[in-house]
């Protein structure tokens, strides 16, 4: 693809809860010219959104449909929406143990600790929040009543998760579990897990938005990636990272919102009021070894506001961070 950009717009992973709160960037991928091989790239349509795996040092078609049938299986396991699903069958079965699989117990075990260690400002039971706000693919806007999200806030409680064996219950009847704000990144982890298995030392997956490289151009330069400057076009970049073998995710305010009387309403809720989260942010970008670290973080530094979350990043030296404010601000952390 000598000369030519490739771009993707991070949307919104509906098999993740019913209106998941995630997080939002845009992605541009700059400068893949080489000399000694085409990249080869697929692209599928899973969790409502566009993902994409690209390999640099591989011509295997094989490989990439094993990567689509990887998004698949996770779709099909995680999705709260998919009858069956391990997280459909917690949900719908609450005072019973349901027996999960292994990737799904591990996921929901990082997910309940990201809650424990932020006091449940991130809670994988937030499914009862989020169906009310309607935050879709058509984006309709809706303010639920105040009782509807006090009745909601009730039900938000990752004490209500019950952990035996390989087993998950629910012991409140109205608590709803998503794991939206971690399990796009789980899955790209899951993803490079398997590439790097099959030898491959040079890719790119996208899963809508969320990034992670294997290794470097096969050349040796970095990977450019470009974040979306908040509520601009898509394309129209706040800045660029040189990105070697690390994960990019951000969590955003612009991708996913409606506004109503002056108010702008987004996706990132507050387990606390109920409403759209009010921290000052506008975007934060988490750079780390991890995409399930950098999918957990982004959404939890955004919730916190960029003082508690740089007090939170000193206990996370390797991780890296770009914060934008409301008025455009660019702050960097560990760089």
């Amino acid at each position: 693809m000598p000369g030519q950009h490739v771009s993707y717009i991070k949307r919104q992973f509906h098999f993740l809860l019913p209106l998941l709160p995630v997080i939002c960037c845009f992605i541009i991928f700059t400068g893949c010219s080489y000399a000694a091989k085409e990249p080869k790239s697929i692209t599928g349509f899973y969790y409502d959104t566009i993902i994409s795996v690209t390999i640099y040092d591989s011509s295997s078609d094989q490989l990439l449909s094993q990567c689509m049938d990887l998004a698949a299986h996770y779709e099909k396991l995680l999705s709260p929406n998919i009858e069956g699903s391990d997280i459909w069958n917690i949900n719908h079965n609450p005072n019973s143990y349901v027996t999960v699989s292994k990737d799904t117990l591990s996921l929901i075990n990082t997910a309940l600790s990201y809650a424990r260690m932020s006091n449940g400002l991130v809670d994988p039971t937030i499914g009862s929040l989020s169906q009310l706000w309607n935050f879709g693919s058509d984006n309709t806007a809706v303010i639920p009543e105040q009782k509807e999200i006090q009745t909601a806030l009730s039900h938000i409680n990752y004490e209500a998760v019950h952990i035996k064996e390989n087993q998950v219950m629910l012991s409140d009847p109205y608590a709803c579990m998503e794991l939206g704000f971690i399990a796009k990144g789980f899955i790209a982890d899951k993803i490079k897990e398997f590439l790097l298995s099959k030898g491959v030392t040079s890719a790119i997956i996208n899963l809508g938005g969320n990034v992670l490289t294997l290794g470097s151009k096969p050349d040796g330069t970095p990977f450019s990636i470009g974040i979306q400057k908040p509520f601009e076009k898509s394309g129209v970049s706040a800045l660029t990272l040189e990105i070697n073998d690390k994960s990019v995710v951000s969590s955003g305010s612009y991708e996913r919102f409606f506004e109503q009387d002056g108010i702008l309403y987004h996706h990132i809720l507050s387990t606390q009021t109920g409403y759209p989260v009010n921290s000052g942010l506008s975007q934060v970008t988490i750079i780390s070894e991890s995409s399930t670290t950098g999918d957990a973080l982004s959404t939890l530094c955004f919730i916190s506001g960029y003082e508690k979350a740089a007090s939170l990043l000193e206990s996370y030296p390797d991780v890296q961070a770009v914060f934008i404010t409301e008025d455009g601000q660019i702050s960097y952390i560990n760089f």
